[in-house]
């Protein structure tokens, strides 16, 4: 089944990616795996705060894949493949895309302003050395605009 790879986040880019990842699931028959990522922490020397701040973040990630996923299986019917990863996001993103044969493609949405991304950044610059296309899709569409592009 061809996978389309999208990462979640608090932007609204992010759900604009979601969107046209799960269209174009919904038109190939494919599915959509989404990736929460959580940044690493620098070092904290009292270990008690580093572990309480770590255990927020992992639990803000568990539930931006979980609405993602909500919002996912309401509007389109689809059940998305659901990964929270701690690392450095592009290194975990090529390890995703590694490990799974079956994603065909990743999908990041560009903010609508201003610079597009650390993401879309890093993957643009360097999207020849990927082994899925990249799809980037601007953060400035709405709703029937990815409707209709996807």
């Amino acid at each position: 089944m061809r996978i389309y790879l999208t990462v979640i986040d608090d932007t609204p880019e992010a759900q604009i990616a979601l969107r046209f990842a799960a269209r174009r699931a919904v038109k190939t028959g494919g599915g959509v795996e989404i990736l929460a990522l959580i940044p690493p922490q620098e070092f904290i020397a009292f270990g008690g705060v580093q572990a309480t701040i770590e255990d927020d973040q992992r639990r803000h990630a568990e539930g931006l894949v979980q609405r993602a996923a909500g919002t996912l299986l309401e509007e389109s019917g689809l059940r998305p493949s659901l990964t929270v990863r701690s690392g450095d996001g592009p290194k975990v993103i090529r390890e995703l895309i590694a490990a799974n044969p079956q994603i065909a493609a990743l999908v990041l949405g560009a903010a609508a302003s201003g610079t597009p991304g650390e993401l879309v950044g890093h993957f643009a610059a360097d999207a020849g050395s990927l082994t899925v296309p990249l799809m980037i899709v601007p953060g400035g569409l709405d709703r029937e605009a990815i409707d209709r592009l996807s």
